[in-house]
């Protein structure tokens, strides 16, 4: 009974602190921003509204950025408060031990944790995307013509070309399907030039109108073919994979940037980047529990100093987790680490040290 009132009284007092943080936290950030992005506001003439707006779209980014050093600072402040009026001599003082008093900490980390896969998976790209609207419309930034000169490789032995997509009519205008040897990649076999390249929802296939169909038969030799209309049988790329091939990665949803490896990788394409990135984004939402795992010890630990210096201590650890994430990236996109260990790595290494500090500490 004791153990479940000490439990909530934790709970409530952790949550409130790091609802605090990311308070704190998002105010500064936006008003930094703010000030970053005064002039531009003020010489594209933007309205207050869409400013409001524009901030309310990238708090799920912040939120996203600061919650595992929001959720480090209501560590520290929620066991630094308990030892400065000795409850947590109290507590120890009726047998519960340091990892029965983790308990509570450890379950809204991972809670946390699980919200910001899902967070950051889905709600984040979203918002992002539509901030970045605004940047195009209203700020003269980012600017891509969505649906204009896209180029991809659909298959190992084929190449597309957009020249503008019209996702209303789900129309290509202006294809180009470009088809090379699979013995020799340097040498063409087919060209098709289209018009128009209309998708038929019945048959999920491409259609092509006022199609020229160039036949390489051999370095000197070729044949020409004129089509009224031209049903492509073989091409592996359907309406909604013209625009999410258009996004950023921060725009992407963490089922869209799957699809996208897996369309790639029949394309024999690498995926290598777009991999490290997916597993990235889960990677960093566990970083909420291992700042917990890694933070409290040292707080609970009166012989770590004062609560600035313990606070300063996780701080400085964090940086060093994060530049730990960021070299790993940078191995793994360069082919010297596995993408699934690339994004995990800092995670295992802060994990062990979390441990080894664990059972240091007494209990």
């Amino acid at each position: 009974m004791k153990t479940k009132i000490l439990d909530f009284y934790l709970t409530k007092q952790f949550i409130l602190s790091i609802l605090f943080g990311i308070l704190t936290f998002a105010l500064v950030f936006v008003i930094v921003d703010l000030m970053e992005n005064l002039d531009d506001f003020i010489d594209q003439k933007v309205p207050q509204a869409i400013i409001f707006q524009y901030y309310i779209y990238f708090l799920p980014e912040i939120i996203r950025l600061i919650l595992p050093v929001s959720i480090l600072l209501a560590c520290l402040f929620t066991v630094g408060k308990l030892n400065n009026y000795n409850e947590l001599t109290a507590i120890k003082a009726t047998g519960v031990s340091l990892y029965r008093f983790m308990l509570p900490f450890l379950f809204i980390g991972l809670v946390f944790s699980l919200f910001a896969i899902f967070f950051s998976g889905w709600i984040v790209p979203i918002s992002n995307g539509a901030k970045i609207q605004i940047e195009q419309v209203y700020m003269k930034k980012n600017l891509n013509y969505v649906g204009a000169n896209i180029f991809f490789q659909d298959d190992e032995d084929r190449f597309v070309n957009i020249g503008y997509y019209d996702q209303t009519t789900q129309t290509i205008s202006r294809a180009g399907v470009v088809i090379i040897r699979k013995e020799d990649p340097t040498r063409l076999m087919k060209r098709f030039e289209c018009q128009r390249l209309q998708w038929d929802s019945l048959k999920h296939k491409w259609i092509g109108f006022e199609v020229i169909e160039n036949n390489f038969i051999n370095d000197s030799t070729n044949h020409l073919s004129f089509y009224d209309s031209y049903v492509f049988e073989d091409l592996n790329f359907r309406p909604e994979d013209i625009l999410i091939k258009q996004k950023k990665i921060e725009e992407m949803t963490l089922t869209e940037i799957r699809n996208v490896i897996e369309t790639q990788r029949r394309s024999g394409n690498d995926t290598t980047k777009l991999e490290i990135d997916y597993h990235s984004i889960i990677a960093f939402a566990f970083a909420n529990l291992i700042v917990i795992l890694f933070g409290l010890p040292i707080s609970a630990d009166r012989r770590s100093g004062t609560v600035a210096f313990q606070f300063g201590l996780n701080l400085f650890f964090t940086f060093i987790y994060l530049a730990f994430m960021k070299i790993s990236q940078s191995f793994g996109k360069n082919g010297l680490m596995n993408p699934l260990l690339t994004a995990w790595f800092a995670n295992i290494i802060f994990l062990i040290f979390a441990i080894v500090n664990l059972v240091r500490v007494r209990k």
